[in-house]
């Protein structure tokens, strides 16, 4: 049978997660905790449930489904006045089941996190073919972290390239270098995010240490792949004109596997998500960067010679 991995989204027509018009795949688990994540979704290894409060009729239907007491019991409805610390579930005793999901008529409870083959996932990628081949495309594999499941991720790259889709591969870059170069005869294009130059305030924001990552990556430019650097900027952690100066001189002198850099503005857009998790999340109240904002940081990368955008 098949490996499976838990896949969150296949998300068709992306346009910014590499060249051309793109399915982007997203896995669930990651080994790194950023601070920021966009995504909070695909940090834990297992199924979750979103609970989605606009459209909860509060039936007590999951109340009655769950054999653990994790539901809390109906409340009556207050509209937008509704406790924002009010979540339905009580995750320290929910197991994941899913039994509220099933329970659920209106669509508030959904599970998040679909085990799928490697198989399941190709077939539905090259429903866009004619995309791909049109504007230069293909799949994006991200999450999560990829590298986290070495023999799928390998294979998912082995069986695009198989198909003729063109794929690139979305990695933190901490892994075992075996893990990476093992993915590398598969991978036509590398997105590897580097988030700060210094290893203590990366372990203070993402917790892990840089040491791995900035290693595969000179790893990667000493054997020719060509990569695209990707560099959330998040305010007040590696925003400054003075560490992305720094960031310039070390892609700089990595040679010309450094095909792009892309500066990723830092956004809050996904503050549903967390709520629908149940979690907080301290960069709630922090305003999006305008790619305006962030203009002098891709003027100090282009005087290093990188080709630069915002937004990727």
């Amino acid at each position: 049978m098949s490996q499976q991995v838990l896949i969150t989204n296949i998300q068709r027509y992306s346009i910014n997660d590499g060249p051309g018009i793109r399915t982007t795949v997203f896995v669930k688990g990651c080994r790194l905790n950023c601070a920021w994540c966009h995504n909070p979704e695909c940090i834990h290894f297992y199924p979750e449930i979103y609970w989605k409060p606009s459209l909860c009729r509060q039936c007590g239907m999951c109340f009655d489904s769950c054999a653990r007491g994790a539901i809390q019991p109906p409340i009556a409805l207050r509209g937008d006045e509704e406790d924002e610390h009010y979540y339905k579930i009580d995750l320290t005793r929910c197991d994941h089941c899913m039994k509220c999901v099933e329970a659920c008529f209106y669509g508030a409870l959904v599970r998040v996190g679909e085990p799928k083959t490697v198989e399941e996932i190709l077939d539905e990628v090259e429903r866009d073919m004619p995309f791909y081949i049109n504007s230069g495309g293909g799949m994006t594999l991200t999450g999560g972290e990829p590298t986290a499941f070495p023999e799928f991720t390998r294979e998912l790259l082995r069986g695009a390239k198989e198909r003729g889709i063109h794929n690139c591969l979305d990695t933190s870059g901490f892994c075992e270098w075996e893990i990476l170069d093992s993915m590398r005869p598969y991978t036509d294009i590398f997105l590897y995010d580097i988030k700060c130059l210094s290893g203590k305030q990366h372990l203070l924001r993402t917790g892990v240490n840089n040491s791995p990552i900035l290693a595969n990556l000179r790893r990667l430019a000493e054997v020719g792949a060509d990569v695209i650097v990707r560099i959330p900027v998040i305010p007040g952690f590696n925003d400054s004109p003075e560490h992305m100066e720094q960031v310039a001189r070390f892609l700089a002198g990595l040679g010309p596997s450094i095909i792009q850099v892309d500066l990723l503005p830092f956004h809050n857009w996904c503050q549903d998500k967390y709520r629908w998790l149940g979690r907080e999340w301290e960069y709630r109240d922090v305003e999006s960067l305008a790619a305006s904002e962030i203009a002098d940081l891709q003027d100090i990368l282009e005087e290093q010679g990188l080709a630069t955008t915002i937004g990727g």
